[in-house]
């Protein structure tokens, strides 16, 4: 299966925009929610305006939530909601960015879509530059470049998270009870280590992405959607209760743990690719931006509080992911279960998306009696390569961290506004917008450069056991 066909069979029957020659490029997030803008042609089984709502809360909610409330206490109780917010903002304003040039694209070329990889192939061709506008097909190679290291950096983390989850839940079998209201400390029985949990959980996640067929993987979605639903549920209404004194917590922490805090939040914040597969598939795209205003907005405040309630429940014992810090009861140890449930079934459709760009490289360059067989050994092939990069990397929080860092900053923050100077410029920008747009791919360019840096030293550093390291810095606080 390639690329391509994907992109045709998906998006063929839906349009973004459908306007006449002469009307004139969008200028702004006001001009693509005119119903002008949006006409709908072919098929009428679009997605509505709440299911595209909840594909949208998906596609930015997984274990980057989980790991939020550790982000907080690197960054500050008072610094890090702020950042928090602030970088929602930005990020809704990217996503915005990046379908107005979709728009304006589709407007000018008389086309019925284009991903996010065409469109900055279009914005450099656009642009004023020869050299860039030579170097055009670059911008599709980039973005997909990124697009790979994102979703497999996904497929890392959850690797990571699985056998940090079931190894716990293993090595406290023997103490779990059914009281969950003691805060007692469990003395854990030492079991294999988490690397070798890893190999265990590599032959089922091979078996899992043999499935091929995006209908099939849609009963697995919804598999983890439900199971990933009740685990938050039951973390809210733990994290609720008894929350201790925050007097001495920091409200802004060492500068130091800052770019670790820029890594995470951005890793969770990374939904832009979605973004545009969304607004293509609904019947009336004219209701997109407000979906996706009201989308972002739940999500930015289901970040920060989870962020701030987590890290004032647990203190400065907070883990790399929130369930690694719930009571050890039974109760509790199913919503790490149910959670690591969810996150093996969504490994699949975080796979799927490096798998359509890798693939068809392969298979083009054999026949068809070998494609399926070379098809096969290129999936093993990259969920090895995400099991060997997670053994590689055994930290939760140093993996999210360094993949929100290194490939997140630069589809949410670095490309967008870079985008639109490339698709505008030449059309006449004002200079307050230009501005603008290079403050925002310097603020994710500096937070490329300085959380990549410190998700490596830290990552170099003399090994210590997070739990130790958590006590002890409960005990110095």
């Amino acid at each position: 299966m390639s690329t391509q066909r994907l992109r045709n069979e998906n998006y063929s029957g839906y349009s973004s925009t459908e306007v006449s020659p002469t009307e004139s490029p969008s200028n702004g997030l006001d001009d693509f929610s005119g119903s002008s803008s949006y006409q709908r042609f072919g098929e009428t089984n679009g997605t509505t305006w709440f299911q595209t709502l909840i594909h949208l809360l998906k596609g930015n909610i997984g274990t980057g939530l989980l790991g939020l409330p550790l982000a907080v206490k690197n960054a500050g109780i008072l610094m890090g909601p702020l950042s928090l917010l602030l970088m929602g903002i930005v990020a809704v304003h990217c996503m915005g960015i990046l379908v107005k040039c979709a728009h304006h694209f589709c407007q000018r070329l008389h086309k019925p879509f284009v991903d996010y990889g065409d469109t900055v192939m279009y914005g450099l061709e656009a642009s004023p530059s020869s050299w860039l506008r030579t170097h055009s097909l670059w911008g599709r190679h980039i973005v997909d470049f990124f697009l790979i290291v994102t979703q497999l950096g996904f497929c890392c983390v959850y690797f990571v998270f699985l056998a940090d989850n079931f190894k716990q839940v293993v090595e406290a079998a023997n103490m779990t009870t059914n009281n969950c209201n003691s805060n007692e400390t469990v003395l854990l029985t030492p079991t294999m280590d988490s690397r070798l949990y890893m190999l265990t959980f590599l032959p089922f996640l091979v078996l899992l992405v043999f499935v091929r067929n995006l209908r099939a993987l849609s009963i697995f979605s919804m598999l983890a959607n439900i199971s990933m639903l009740v685990s938050l549920v039951m973390i809210y209404q733990h994290i609720v209760q008894g929350i201790p004194d925050p007097r001495n917590l920091p409200l802004v922490a060492n500068w130091k743990t800052y770019p670790l805090f820029f890594g995470t939040a951005i890793f969770a914040f990374e939904g832009i690719g979605v973004v545009l597969p969304l607004e293509n598939k609904m019947k009336d795209p004219k209701h997109f931006p407000v979906i996706l205003y009201v989308g972002m907005t739940i999500i930015t405040i289901l970040y920060i509080s989870l962020g701030c309630l987590g890290y004032l429940q647990y203190g400065p014992a907070i883990h790399a992911s929130i369930t690694l810090n719930l009571p050890n009861c039974w109760l509790y140890q199913s919503v790490k279960l149910l959670y690591s449930i969810g996150i093996f079934f969504t490994y699949a459709l975080q796979f799927y998306v490096p798998a359509e760009i890798i693939i068809p490289f392969f298979v083009s360059r054999v026949t068809e009696r070998w494609a399926l067989m070379v098809e096969l050994s290129v999936r093993i092939a990259m969920v090895c390569l995400t099991c060997v990069l997670a053994i590689l990397i055994p930290r939760l929080d140093l993996v999210i961290s360094l993949v929100g860092s290194v490939s997140s900053s630069a589809l949410a923050l670095i490309i967008p506004p870079l985008l639109e100077i490339a698709t505008y410029y030449s059309e006449g920008m004002s200079p307050i917008t230009i501005a603008k747009d290079i403050l925002i791919s310097v603020f994710g360019f500096v937070g490329f450069v300085v959380g990549t840096y410190q998700a490596i030293y830290e990552l170099i550093q003399p090994s210590v056991s997070p739990t130790l390291a958590n006590i002890a810095s409960a005990f110095v606080q």
